[in-house]
C-alpha cells in the first residue's frame, strides 16, 4: 500500500509538471526585420531615406503618398554607375571608332577621329561637345537598333574599366541598386532620366538596376521606320532628337511620364532642374545628390571635373533640403564585386 501511494504521488506531480508546462507561455521571439539597405553606413543620410519611404509609404501618416504618385527619378552616369574617368558611353564610341578606323581611311586625317584613333584622348576633350557629337554620330547612326544593341552587349562582354579591370556594367553603385530595389519594395516606380543615350541604357538597364526600358529616359537621335527585305526595322539617323540633361530633364520627365516625381537623385549641376522640379512639388519630398568623395575606392571630384560638374547644386543643397551622399562615410562598399571581398 505504502508504495502504491507513493506512486500514485509521483504520477500526479508528473502530470502536473506537465500540464503547467504545456500551459505556460512561451517566450516570444523577437523577429528583426532586414536591413532594406545594408551596403549604407549608419548615418543621418540613411535614416533620412528610411524616414521617408516610411512616412510616404505608412497608411495614416500625414506625408501618405498614394501608390501610382510614388515616382522615382535616378540620373545614370555618376548616380548610378561610375562616370569617371570619361562617360562610358564616350569610352563605348571610342572603342567603336578604332575598331571601324580601317574601313575609314579618311579618319587618318579628320578629327575628332584621328586624336581617337591615335589614342590622344586630351586632344579629343579640347574638341569640346563638338567632338563628342560626331562620336556620337558615328558610333550610333547609321545601323537597326537591333544591330545597335547587339553592338553594346558586345561591347559590354569585352571591354573593361581602365582603373578598376572590371566590365563596365559592374561599375555600377550597390548602395544605389538597393535603394532602388527598397523603393520599388515599397510601391515606388523607378525611372532613370540621364543625359546619356537612351538606346544605349536600355541595352543592360534593367540587368544592372532592375529599370526596365519603357522607364529609361535619356538623350536620342532621330530614326526612321522602314521594311528592309521584307523586315520592319528602325533605323537610327545621324542627326540629334533631343537632349535629356539639365533643363531637358523635366521636359523629359513630363512627356515621358507625365507626373512630377517625388524622389529625384542626381550627382552634378545637369540634375540641379530634376531636383528642382522634384523638391518644389507639393507634399512630402525628397531630392538627393551623390558626392564623389572617395578617391581611393573610386574618384573624389566636384567642381573642377568636366564629367559630373558639381557646384551650384552643392552650393543650394541645404537651401533646398536636398540630402547629400558622403560617398566616403555613407557607403560601406561601392561596387557590387566588393561585396564578395575578403
Amino acid at each position: 500500500m505504502k508504495f502504491k501511494s507513493i506512486l500514485s504521488i509521483a504520477i500526479f506531480v508528473s502530470f502536473t509538471i506537465l500540464a503547467l508546462s504545456c500551459s505556460s507561455p512561451k517566450p516570444k521571439e523577437v523577429v528583426v526585420a532586414p536591413d532594406p539597405l545594408p551596403s549604407w553606413n549608419e548615418t543621418s543620410t540613411k535614416q533620412q531615406i528610411i524616414d521617408f519611404v516610411t512616412t510616404t509609404t505608412t497608411t495614416g501618416s500625414p506625408d501618405f503618398i498614394p501608390e501610382a504618385d510614388r515616382i522615382a527619378v535616378f540620373d545614370n552616369d555618376g548616380t548610378l554607375w561610375s562616370e569617371q574617368p570619361m562617360y562610358f558611353q564616350m569610352a563605348y564610341g571610342i572603342d567603336y571608332i578604332k575598331k571601324e578606323a580601317p574601313n575609314h581611311p579618311d579618319w587618318k586625317s579628320k578629327e575628332p577621329f584621328k586624336s581617337v584613333v591615335s589614342g590622344d584622348l586630351e586632344a579629343v576633350m579640347k574638341g569640346g561637345e563638338k567632338a563628342l557629337l560626331e562620336m556620337i554620330m558615328v558610333s550610333h547612326a547609321g545601323m537597326t537598333t537591333t544591330e545597335f544593341e547587339k553592338s553594346v552587349t558586345a561591347w559590354l562582354e569585352t571591354a573593361k574599366h581602365p582603373k578598376t579591370g572590371q566590365a563596365f556594367d559592374q561599375m555600377i553603385y550597390q548602395p544605389m541598386v538597393e535603394l532602388l530595389e527598397y523603393l520599388r519594395a515599397n510601391g515606388y516606380k523607378t525611372f532613370i532620366v540621364s543625359g546619356g543615350g537612351i538606346d544605349f541604357m536600355r541595352v543592360w538597364a534593367e540587368k544592372a538596376y532592375g529599370i526596365p526600358p519603357y522607364q529609361v529616359i535619356g538623350s536620342s537621335i532621330k530614326a526612321k521606320y522602314e521594311s528592309v527585305d521584307g523586315v520592319p526595322v528602325i533605323t537610327k539617323l545621324p542627326e540629334l532628337n533631343f537632349i535629356d540633361d539639365k533643363e531637358g530633364k523635366p521636359l523629359g520627365i513630363h512627356q515621358h511620364i507625365g507626373k512630377r516625381p517625388v524622389f529625384a537623385a542626381g550627382n552634378s549641376d545637369g540634375d540641379y532642374a530634376m531636383l528642382e522640379y522634384t523638391s518644389k512639388g507639393d507634399g512630402p519630398r525628397l531630392g538627393m545628390i551623390v558626392h564623389h568623395t572617395d578617391s581611393v575606392r573610386e574618384y573624389a571630384y566636384d567642381k573642377d571635373s568636366p564629367f559630373g560638374h558639381l557646384s551650384k547644386a552643392l552650393d543650394d543643397a541645404t537651401k533646398n533640403k536636398w540630402v547629400v551622399v558622403n560617398m566616403k562615410t555613407d557607403w560601406k562598399v561601392i561596387f557590387p564585386f566588393e561585396v564578395n571581398l575578403p
